[in-house]
């Protein structure tokens, strides 16, 4: 069973499209082991992500919780695996050897050069400084963690660059997305420039992909190789079945966007999941009637509950942003994909298939 870890309510950082409210609330070690021993309760293997606010507020309980699932793998037989979503502020070498023997994926929300126009320190000072060094440090110990760059409005300008930065850096996995939700608002003229900052990025990819040299960018790659590989990505959205948050207070919901309404509460940690509510909502996790007879319907990712509940309230309605991008990013993703593929259709096949 997976389980993301909300380990705070508090964060170091205030990001201009972040939509969390944060404030001083912790889990505590009981609800923790609680939910270490849930995640083994169902399945062959048992996964957690450390999440939060910011998680690296709380390492002593990523520590904690590292300790105890390995005992459990043990002694159950089972897989633990774990992951993280961090600002990347308080990596330390010491945290970075026990997530290398932990094996932990580690994902760094990093903007790249907008670093300092999107994700400040709360009290305004830049970041950019800081996590330039501590990803420098995470990848000297993990070389294969990902660059995970969010793009708002302020922030399309240097799309590209940050891009090419965080290659520079040395990323060879680089995931970026828009900024959703109430604290960003997208013009005509904002879109207008993402197209032609994709499009520059498009020529990165080719300029790479003829070196023979492999760096995932999401999501060009993303969207290349779901068409090659005849993939549905509104297929993504399962709520509450593939990864269920976990509160500091130990509540159950089915997304990060869905906490705190009553209506999509799962359980909790103590007293188990509801499983008659999973599937009850799972349901609704189906592809909006308005997207049905879309030509593109099964190339985007309409079906994403939290998203469209983020932007729309309701996560069976997609918002025109979205829709306005994910026609964007598929045409000229697609173009891209031809050109790459009658360049090299050999290595073309390698890098999508």
């Amino acid at each position: 069973m997976n389980l993301t870890l909300h380990l705070t309510d508090n964060c170091n950082m205030d990001c201009i499209y972040c939509i969390r409210e944060k404030c001083p609330r912790d889990m505590i070690e009981e609800v923790l082991y609680k939910a270490c021993d849930l995640a083994f309760s169902k399945g062959p293997r048992a996964g957690l992500c450390f999440f939060g606010g910011e998680p690296l507020l709380k390492k002593d309980l990523i520590y904690k919780a590292l300790d105890y699932c390995e005992e459990r793998s043990a002694l159950t037989g089972k897989r633990f695996d774990c992951k993280m979503t961090t600002n990347g502020s308080l990596l330390d070498e010491e945290f970075l050897k026990r997530a290398v023997k932990a094996n932990m994926g580690i994902g760094l929300s990093f903007d790249g050069t907008a670093q300092n126009i999107s994700r400040i320190f709360a009290g305004g000072q830049p970041t950019l400084a800081i996590v330039e060094e501590k990803a420098k440090l995470l990848l000297k110990y993990m070389p294969d963690s990902t660059a995970l760059a969010t793009i708002a409005p302020q922030a399309v300008p240097y799309y590209y660059e940050s891009v090419k930065y965080l290659h520079g850096l040395g990323f060879k996995n680089i995931s970026l997305v828009i900024a959703y939700g109430r604290k960003v608002n997208w013009t005509d003229e904002d879109l207008d420039a993402l197209r032609e900052q994709l499009v520059l990025t498009c020529g990165y990819v080719k300029e790479l992909f003829m070196k023979g040299e492999h760096v995932f960018i999401g999501p060009i790659y993303s969207k290349i190789g779901e068409c090659i590989r005849d993939k549905n990505p509104s297929e993504r959205c399962h709520l509450g079945v593939r990864q269920m948050p976990v509160t500091p207070d130990g509540r159950l919901y089915p997304c990060t966007s869905f906490i705190g309404d009553d209506a999509y509460l799962l359980g909790n940690v103590f007293d188990g999941v509801n499983d008659k509510k999973v599937m009850e909502i799972a349901q609704k996790a189906s592809t909006p009637e308005t997207c049905i007879d879309c030509d593109l319907v099964k190339r985007c990712t309409n079906s994403c509950g939290c998203a469209n509940r983020m932007n729309t309230g309701n996560e069976n309605t997609v918002s025109p942003l979205q829709c306005t991008y994910e026609r964007m990013l598929i045409e000229i993703s697609d173009a891209l994909g031809e050109e790459l593929y009658q360049a090299d259709p050999v290595r073309f096949a390698k890098e999508f298939g």
